[in-house]
């Protein structure tokens, strides 16, 4: 028997609210999901990662951060490697990306490996976890498991990177309401800063920190006095601010000095700086993961497959090009020489 005319019309509703729904679920995300598709995926990001590493030890840093400003913005999408178009604003020109994100050209290379070995298989978004992952053993980090499964996103937004990527004058407050609205802990908050054991970050962002430090006129009293002769010498206030320093001891090398430079008052930025000085609960965990290496290293895998597990739920693609779309113009020849900008 025939339904209704408002039977049929109630559900035709729920079908496209079904479809709707459907569209809106998380991806599945599993180990090893390339097995079949695509097998030796990983062992081709890797090789590719080691030749970058090779050529610019910072690079590989620089690729890994990438994760941060990726998953933090809507998702782990690969929504941060698009050029910007006349109608698109990009998250490569947000205020804490421009001239401070770089290493795009590696993900080019490391994409087109990935594309010779299996064209139309691999998205973006699982390129930079991977990539990740591979720049913290490679310098001698802890490796972890990548769930992968990830599409790339259609479009990317500057706005939403605006208001959500913290900035280097951050404290330890800002930094642990912006972890929790990710639904990440304060554990995975300091285990993560711990990125910055490798890389270098520029003067610019610590310029306030040297000389005018909350409006005073006068430095960070959070900083060792040897230390911020050091800084002062390297970033005078008149001088480039593009100038760049580890943002540790060791900054080609994955380890825990990070944390023990904190506890020295010896961070580089103040959002590094500031879990140790300003806030107890955080300060307590540098505290142990500068004593137990392991401890961090543990607390790193974990909060990197946490932040890897961020979302973005609408419809994507497997890009052929990460900086656009597909069937978007590639980009001008000289792009990727132009986003060569410094960490920071």
């Amino acid at each position: 028997m025939p339904l209704p005319r408002f039977g049929r019309l109630l559900l035709a509703v729920a079908a496209c609210l079904a479809c709707a729904l459907a569209d809106a679920a998380p991806k599945e995300l599993k180990v090893g999901y390339y097995a079949k598709t695509c097998p030796g995926a990983e062992y081709v990001v890797r090789e590719a990662m080691a030749r970058a590493l090779k050529r610019e030890a910072r690079s590989v840093a620089s690729v890994m951060r990438l994760q941060f400003h990726d998953c933090f913005v809507n998702g782990c999408d690969g929504s941060v490697l698009m050029d910007a178009t006349p109608t698109m604003p990009g998250e490569k020109e947000a205020l804490s990306n421009i001239n401070s994100l770089r290493s795009f050209e590696v993900v080019d290379q490391v994409k087109a490996a990935v594309e010779d070995h299996c064209p139309g298989v691999v998205s973006c978004a699982d390129i930079i976890i991977m990539a990740s992952r591979d720049a913290v053993v490679l310098t001698g980090g802890p490796h972890w498991d990548v769930k992968l499964g990830r599409e790339d996103s259609l479009t990317a937004s500057q706005e939403d990177s605006d208001n959500i990527m913290p900035s280097p004058r951050a404290n330890a407050t800002a930094l642990i309401r912006l972890f929790a609205g990710l639904g990440l802990s304060v554990l995975d908050l300091v285990a993560l800063s711990g990125s910055h054991s490798i890389g270098e970050a520029r003067c610019f962002s610590i310029m306030f920190r040297l000389y005018n430090q909350s409006g005073s006129g006068r430095p960070d009293p959070h900083l060792d006095p040897a230390f911020r002769t050091t800084l002062d010498a390297l970033c005078p206030l008149t001088g480039d601010q593009n100038v760049s320093a580890g943002m540790d001891a060791t900054p080609v090398v994955f380890d825990n000095q990070y944390f023990k430079d904190l506890v020295a008052l010896r961070g580089f930025l103040n959002s590094d700086q500031t879990l140790f000085s300003d806030n107890p609960f955080t300060r307590a965990m540098v505290e142990r993961f500068s004593r137990d290496q392991d401890a961090f290293f543990r607390a790193f895998a974990d909060g990197m497959v946490k932040m890897g597990d961020l979302q973005n739920p609408r419809k994507g693609e497997i890009r052929a090009n990460c900086r656009v779309r597909n069937g978007s113009p590639p980009p001008l020849k000289n792009h990727a020489a132009h986003f060569r900008l410094l960490d920071f």
